[in-house]
């Protein structure tokens, strides 16, 4: 089978989230258990260059017209993974400071951008020949399907799926740009891709799509839920039928504490207990915190509403308090990087570094004896399969993929899980974690059990194999 993976973003070449270790790690899995695979992404030379990956021009050419104008591209190539990756050059669309915006906002013409990428995804599919199905990902493709069944009689047999990573972001924009883009009136109703008088392209991906995915079963069922659904709620509940939950996982080669040259110190399933404890040590060295019988909460994460910052400042004050030390590392809204670092100032027990560090980060995974994650709503989240890797326990609120991957000590699994979204639940996980820590036998046991639990990419890419079959073959 022949697949063409199409992403606005893909690790290491360009990167603002998730969405970009999911097109590297995926890929690599499917390419792995006999897929044919190539990937496409636009070429943002900043970004690309700073990768270090080999890139070559190929001689395919593609020509489109956009608001009345050709716009006209080389198709250069890469490779990832053994996994060849193309990538479509127009500097005046891609070769930005940012990729979809500047802190003011969204690029303006981000119609344009992701319109035009749309067409040149296509575009290719024709170029390559034989193209047994497009796997999309977000609002960034979502014209895809749309423009496949108006524009492309020649990929009729041609397969379309979309996976929603975050239904939150959908790209809208004014109805005056589907002329633009060669997208006829008949399609923005109601049941096209019409929204509230705009356009949506996500809801194009979601209309016109073959099948639609998610990225954890219980995201699947909560997007149709006015509470998840973000106004979509109704279109995917008539498309119900045509939706599947498949779990993300991570890629077990990059997460592996044995190998990990970033740890202070490596260890295996065999020797987790004094691995982690080697780390911890050093640890709470580099980020000058003290007694190490206290038990590590550790914090890796955008510093958003979306993630549960917004419990904390009515309860950072008690956290604090606890007999526990607290590391945190992140960056995101100024109120939250504010009540962080004015807490860490007063309590010694608490360590603050605002930004991005991929070496600490790797770090307060391994050392940390529990990893906090209580986000309001959470797709499927990568932390909590991280930090289970390195033998971390998970304290998290039942939302999303944390629900469908960490099992409360209390019914008989191996993390914390609060339920309601209020800031005293969270602060009561936290005192149960410091309790649980204290019962050493039943600890140690739940830390070599998540150890030992498989979130790798290879279950979740045979899901991905029998819907790819099953989508085909009609």
């Amino acid at each position: 089978m022949r697949v063409l993976f199409a992403s606005s973003e893909i690790d290491p070449l360009a990167k603002t989230g998730g969405l970009a270790d999911v097109a590297s790690s995926l890929p690599k899995a499917l390419k792995k258990a006999g897929i044919e695979i190539f990937l496409i992404m636009p070429y943002y030379k900043k970004f690309v260059s700073k990768s270090g990956a080999n890139i070559a021009p190929t001689d395919y050419l593609i020509t489109v017209n956009i608001d009345d104008e050709k716009i006209s591209s080389r198709i250069y190539k890469t490779e990832l993974h053994g996994v060849e990756v193309f990538l479509v050059e127009n500097d005046e669309l891609y070769d930005r400071e940012q990729l979809y915006g500047t802190p003011e906002g969204d690029y303006p013409d981000n119609w344009k951008r992701f319109g035009y990428f749309a067409y040149a995804i296509l575009e290719l599919s024709k170029l390559l020949g034989n193209i047994d199905l497009i796997h999309i990902n977000d609002w960034q493709t979502g014209l895809v399907p749309l423009l496949k069944l108006r524009k492309y009689p020649e990929l009729k047999d041609t397969k379309t799926i979309i996976t929603i990573h975050n239904l939150a972001y959908q790209g809208l924009f004014e109805k005056e740009i589907l002329h633009k883009l060669s997208i006829g009136m008949e399609d923005f109703t109601i049941d096209g891709l019409e929204y509230y008088g705009k356009v949506n392209f996500l809801k194009a991906g979601i209309v016109y799509s073959d099948f639609i995915t998610t990225v954890s079963p219980t995201y699947a069922e909560e997007i149709q839920t006015p509470e998840f659904g973000y106004g979509l709620e109704g279109i995917l509940r008539k498309r119900r039928d045509y939706i599947q939950g498949i779990l993300n996982g991570i890629d077990y080669e990059v997460w592996n504490p044995s190998t990990d040259k970033e740890l202070y110190k490596n260890f295996s399933k065999e020797d987790i207990l004094e691995g982690k404890e080697a780390n911890k040590i050093k640890l709470l060295e580099e980020t000058g915190l003290k007694e190490p019988e206290k038990p590590l909460f550790g914090i890796v994460s955008r510093l958003a509403e979306q993630k549960g910052f917004d419990l904390f400042p009515p309860i950072i004050e008690e956290i604090a308090k606890r007999d526990i030390n607290l590391v945190v590392l992140g960056a995101g809204d100024k109120v939250y990087q504010e009540m962080f670092i004015n807490i860490a100032k007063r309590y010694e027990n608490i360590f603050v570094k605002i930004g991005f560090d991929p070496v600490l980060a790797k770090r307060i995974y391994a050392s940390s004896n529990f990893f906090l994650m209580p986000s309001k709503y959470e797709p499927c989240g990568l932390g909590q399969l991280i930090a289970m890797r390195y033998g971390t326990i998970p304290v998290v609120r039942e939302t999303g993929g944390l629900k469908d991957t960490v099992k409360d000590i209390d019914e008989g699994g191996y993390g914390i899980v609060f339920k309601e979204y209020k800031p005293f639940e969270l602060l009561n996980a936290i005192d149960r974690a410091i309790n649980f820590y204290r019962d050493k036998s039943a600890f140690n046991k739940a830390v070599n059990y998540v150890a030992s639990l498989d979130f790798s990419w290879e279950s979740s890419a045979k899901e991905y194999i029998k819907l790819y079959e099953r989508v085909k073959h009609g």
